[in-house]
Formats: structure tokens, sequence, C-alpha cells
């Protein structure tokens, strides 16, 4: 049974309301984490895939302003020599450059700004992955099963690889914290 039809569902879903009205919620609930599972991993490559594109939009405006550098150094060496002609020509191909780069000025602000909306996206996703895993592990019961059986669950190695990626946002917000209550490191 599908929960979710988009990305979206899963960060705007409530996962109690959506467990109260299923027949078997331990079930339900690790039908719904495979699918968060699965969202977040596409959510995670749509990422890749927006800061590469808003890297490949930089270097191409970089090296279309060395275009524009060479064509007015073209230019100038070009009234050096008392050709006009050329050096009209040389800015006017200068010009062109800056109307791509215009282009592609604006092209990268929207990149920028799909970029750090899906990387919101994301952060959502792997809260409600960290909210769902919680749950399931109480629903299970697990604290006491990982301690006797020494591995990692499924839940265990979900919520690590979800959090994981916020270490250094809580070590900071942390030592922020000591700093203010006057408690050191």
């Amino acid at each position: 049974m599908a929960y979710f039809s988009r990305l979206t569902d899963i960060v705007t879903c409530n996962l109690s309301s959506l467990l109260t009205r299923c027949e078997d919620p331990l079930a339900a609930l690790e039908a719904i984490l495979g699918e968060m599972k699965e969202g977040v991993a596409g959510a995670e490559r749509c990422v890749r895939t927006a800061i590469s594109n808003v890297g490949r939009l930089e270097t191409e405006i970089s090296e279309h302003r060395l275009e524009i550098a060479r064509w007015i150094v073209r230019a100038q060496d070009a009234l050096k020599s008392s050709e006009e002609g050329i050096a009209r020509e040389c800015l006017e191909r200068k010009y062109e450059v800056e109307d791509l780069i215009a282009g592609l000025e604006q092209q990268l602000q929207a990149a920028i700004g799909t970029r750090d909306h899906l990387q919101t996206m994301l952060s959502a996703l792997q809260a409600r992955v960290a909210d769902a895993c919680r749950r399931l592990k109480e629903m299970r019961g697990e604290a006491e099963a990982a301690s006797e059986g020494g591995t990692r669950s499924f839940v265990d190695s979900t919520l690590a690889s979800v959090t994981n990626s916020r270490p250094n946002r809580v070590d900071s917000e942390l030592e922020e914290l000591r700093r203010q209550m006057n408690l050191g490191g």
C-alpha cells in the first residue's frame, strides 16, 4: 500500500493520525518508513544534481567573464594598430557575451533557489524519517533488544544515517549553549 505520492506528503503528514487508522500500526509504520527512505534517497539525488547545476553555471559564468576580458584586450590591440573596424567587432562580441552572462546569472539565481529549496526539503524529510524510526523503535521495544543482540537494527542504522548529516550543526549549537550558560567545553 502506497502511503505517499509526493515528498511533500511525507513532510506534511500527521504520522500519529495515519497510524491510528491502520489495523496493524507496526506493519504500516515499517511500510511508511520504507517509502520515506526511498523519498530521502530521491531527494538526496535531486540535491546533488542541483548542487552540480549551480557549480556548472558558476563555472560557465566565470569562463565567459574571462572571455569578456580577452575581447577588451583584442579591441585595445586593434585600436593600437589603428583598426577601428576590428575594435568595434571585438566590442560587439564583448556585448554578446555580457548578454549571455546576464541570462546565465538569472539561471544561476533560479538554480540556487532550487538547490536551497531541495536542501530544506531534504532536511525536513530526514527529520520525518528520524521521527518514524524512533516511533518504530518504541513500538518494537528495541531499546532492550539492541542491548541484548549487539547488532544494529534496521531502525538504528536508518536513524544513524539520517542524523549523521547534522553533527556539525548540533555540535556548533551545543557549544553556543555552553558558552551562553558559561559552562565551558
